[in-house]
């Protein structure tokens, strides 16, 4: 009952609900957008420190769904949604949009790309190469992309038993030392946790089967997106479904240290989105400036007319050290 009560609440939060209206009810390919401040005030206390925060807009029709975040630069950023489109927007020294280039992924054959071929949930960016890999749920398939996002230079099919077609790769990061953890959005039902994998080579690449283990969320709900901190632990977005609000995002951390097979993860609970400031968070990113870590979060709409793409910056202040998780109670 409880799985069939989640579907339903997963059915009114991120699909078309009936009375409402979706966006784009007709094409529109202006290669255009605009960044409208969000009226919220700074805080000063905690460990997620909101700075700042935009809703996003535009006229293309394939802007929007956005499910990956990557910062390539100072002030710009590389947006990929759940349709396969990617936004590339640099900001300005005043928060306003100076550029924006809206495109379709490459694809695997070269025809246009159906929904469920172009359901791309995660990404990293390599900060050297600037070649992206982007996880793809669907189809359960990891790719590497070249800097211009112009051709699939590798992919790989995710291992057996493939993850369910809208409970797979959900999450996914590249860690200092340079393996790769994915997590699924809610593959396997299992008393455990939710399956997740670590690639000790590259994940869109022939090599080594990765290694399979099980995050507990403790109750914080599924997770959305993954980024790598300065420490070398993993940043981890959990997305919880309800009523008032729809949307709780819960930021918690994990030591990769503790990702053995078969084992089982938990993680630190960090902070939380205010509840104003409430939305499908699916993309995170994490820079560092002059000594200071910030944290990016950017939503998904889901092309629904009642969500908005809103882009978030947060300081992260006095991360807890490296210790033992939170218990089930403090998750919750």
């Amino acid at each position: 009952m409880r799985r069939l009560l989640s579907a339903a609440l997963i059915f009114l939060a991120v699909g078309p609900v009936p009375g409402t209206v979706m966006r784009f009810p007709e094409d529109d390919f202006t290669q255009a957008a605009s960044a409208r401040a969000l009226v919220f005030p700074p805080a000063t206390s905690g460990t997620m420190r909101f700075v700042r925060g935009w809703h996003l807009v535009s006229p293309h029709s394939r802007f929007g769904g956005f499910s990956a975040l990557a910062r390539t630069a100072p002030g710009q950023f590389l947006l990929i949604g759940d349709n396969g489109y990617a936004t590339r927007l640099t900001f300005d020294a005043r928060g306003a949009v100076a550029s924006v280039q809206i495109r379709a992924l490459p694809t695997i054959d070269g025809r246009p790309a159906r929904k469920a071929a172009a359901d791309t949930e995660a990404m990293f960016v390599d900060a050297a190469s600037g070649r992206i890999w982007v996880a793809l749920e669907v189809i359960n398939q990891v790719w590497r992309l070249d800097a211009g996002l112009s051709q699939i230079e590798s992919h790989r099919k995710l291992p057996e038993p493939h993850w369910p077609r809208n409970s797979g790769p959900e999450a996914m990061t590249r860690l200092a030392d340079g393996r790769t953890v994915i997590f699924s959005e809610d593959a396997d039902d299992d008393p455990r946790g939710r399956e997740a994998l670590l690639y000790t080579g590259g994940p869109a690449a022939p090599g080594p089967s990765p290694i399979r283990f099980f995050y507990d969320s403790a109750g914080r709900g599924l997770v959305s997106d993954a980024a790598a901190l300065p420490d070398g632990r993993i940043l981890l977005i959990h997305r919880r479904l309800g009523f008032d609000p729809v949307f709780t995002t819960i930021v918690a951390i994990v030591d990769p240290a503790d990702i053995k097979k078969d084992a089982i993860v938990r993680s630190r609970t960090i902070g939380r989105v205010p509840g104003p400031l409430a939305e499908n968070y699916e993309g995170a990113a994490i820079s560092v400036e002059q000594g200071r870590t910030w944290l990016w979060l950017v939503a998904d709409d889901n092309f629904n007319s009642w969500q908005r793409s809103l882009l978030l910056q947060f300081e992260l202040v006095g991360l807890p050290p490296e210790a033992g998780p939170d218990s089930k109670k403090a998750a919750r």
